[in-house]
């Protein structure tokens, strides 16, 4: 049975959102609901002016000068939701769709959108049964919000199209019924509250973020076993040199590199008559890359933060003085230069751990057998999954191009600057499951490169993670099968394995913002 957990409009928690993304269910604070009956109350007073209001009583977006009469406006709703109802391409994954909702929640919640409390209550419902709607992923480009996917979920709430339950998907109106629910009927501003928004892109992002911080302590785990494997020095993770530069992250990854490789057996048999002087930048220079990446994510946290407490649709409804004012809250460039910024860093961990598989596998740069096999020539070891993970980071690289930079005019050039967030969130989890990929590569990479030297021992936390590497994969003695190795190692780095195995060390987190 998955965790309950209360949303409070405006001041919900990334460690909140963190929890839905992984399962929890959303229900907004009781206080929310006054502040929303209000809004709904507001919209009825306005139109009761006779006056013509964007989004309640005419056309929308280069339509929104044909006023529409009282009599068309539940049909005016209706018609706005199917007719933007235009999405493609594959279903969002159940989780970040999940996401996408509670979002959805929360923001409506707010109280400044007109949205009915029977309307709000059957979104709150549906995520309460885990009642998720079937989302085409394609045809946001982040600029009167996401209107495709969001209306995709409007759809559902009045009955049309698909909904998955228990694993099931059903017509709409059926899933609603199977459990005592019954599709709405939008009254005036509903349609326009629930589709216009910058939810799917944030949600995107956010799941993005998640992974990418999940993947960010992982690499800092292997970057450790493999400097290990290396016989690399931890002088470059020495505090006095991060002080001088001043950059936060890097100082904390320097501090936790450090740690991880305190009492080191395998550094300690070579702290004196080691002939080397520096050791290559994927080594040396991991608190610089590293911390910088840190940086970046929390940077961007605090901007997805903000967005996902924030209202994003048009026009926003103030209550106390009856008024419709329309903006462009909808545009999603905030959320769009945090996707660009999350890719960079996913980009980047993936990088550097791909160059010191490369390093590792080496014999001139590591000191180790050939391919990390005891008998090179005869067994190819770990030759192709270097060249596994160099495929994986490529890729990342062309995904990581910026996409805020790109915009394509719409609505007959009235929507004519778009933040393609849509296309900037969308890539992260892809990107940051190649990353992990990566990253359990270095991780068998780096264990192996330990094997290789004689039952010298890492330090403590490091030898856990061995251990429990070694609970999944065995030591590589001849060649084998080696995909399997691969996705049971990748599934601990998805896992947050590496981080439970390191502890008491506490690995960095987006919350340190």
């Amino acid at each position: 049975m998955s965790e309950a957990m209360q949303l409070t409009p405006g001041h919900v928690s990334l460690a909140d959102w963190r929890a839905i993304y992984r399962g929890a269910i959303p229900h907004l604070v009781h206080s929310a609901w006054s502040v929303v009956e209000a809004s709904e109350r507001a919209v009825s007073r306005i139109l009761q002016k006779g006056e013509p209001v964007y989004g309640i009583n005419t056309g929308f977006g280069k339509l929104a000068s044909v006023r529409i009469g009282d009599e068309d406006l539940e049909v005016l709703q209706r018609n706005i939701v199917l007719s933007h109802a235009a999405g493609v391409g594959a279903p969002v994954p159940l989780p970040i769709a999940r996401l996408m909702m509670a979002l959805k929640l929360a923001s409506l919640g707010r109280g400044a959108s007109g949205i009915s409390i029977q309307t709000l209550s059957l979104l709150e419902a549906m995520l309460a049964h885990d009642l998720i709607p079937v989302i085409p992923c394609q045809g946001s480009v982040g600029a009167s919000g996401d209107l495709a996917p969001l209306s995709h979920l409007a759809a559902a709430m009045i009955g049309v199209g698909e909904i998955v339950v228990n694993g099931r998907t059903l017509p709409a109106a059926d899933a609603l019924r199977e459990v005592g629910l019954e599709p709405v009927v939008l009254k005036a501003k509903e349609g326009l509250a629930l589709l216009n928004g910058t939810q799917f892109s944030t949600a995107n992002a956010l799941a993005g973020l998640f992974d990418a911080e999940t993947l960010f302590q992982a690499a800092l785990v292997t970057g450790a076993l493999s400097t290990d494997a290396a016989k690399g020095s931890d002088t470059p993770f020495d505090p006095r040199i991060h002080a001088l530069r001043g950059h936060r992250g890097q100082a904390e990854t320097a501090v936790i590199l450090h740690d991880l490789m305190a009492g080191s057996a395998i550094r300690a048999s070579h702290r004196i008559d080691d002939p080397r002087i520096q050791d290559p930048y994927c080594l040396r220079c991991q608190p610089q890359v590293m911390g910088a990446a840190l940086d970046l994510l929390r940077q961007a946290a605090v901007t997805l933060l903000t967005e996902a407490n924030g209202v994003s649709d048009n026009p926003l409804i103030f209550a106390e003085t009856d008024e419709a004012l329309s903006g462009g809250n909808f545009h999603a460039e905030p959320v769009a230069f945090a996707a660009d910024m999350i890719a960079l860093a996913i980009c980047e961990i993936g990088s550097i751990s791909e160059r010191r598989v490369a390093m590792l596998v080496d014999p001139a740069l590591s000191g180790l057998p050939a391919f990390l096999t005891p008998k090179p020539g005869l067994n190819s070891g770990f030759m192709i999954p270097q060249v596994t993970a160099a495929a994986l980071v490529s890729e990342n690289k062309q995904k990581a191009y910026p996409a805020s930079v790109d915009s394509i005019p719409t609505s007959a050039n009235q929507e004519d600057h778009v933040s393609m967030a849509a296309h900037g969130a969308r890539r992260l989890p892809d990107m940051a499951e190649n990353a992990m990929k990566v990253i359990a590569i270095e991780l068998l990479a780096a264990a192996q490169g330990c094997d290789l030297l004689g039952g010298l021992a890492s330090s403590e936390p490091l030898e856990r993670v061995r251990a429990r590497l070694r609970k999944e994969v065995p030591t590589l003695v001849e060649d084998r099968h080696f995909s399997p190795d691969i996705e049971a190692a990748g599934a601990l780095v998805a896992s947050g394995a590496l981080a439970e195995a390191v502890r008491p060390i506490v690995l960095p987190a987006l919350e340190a913002a």
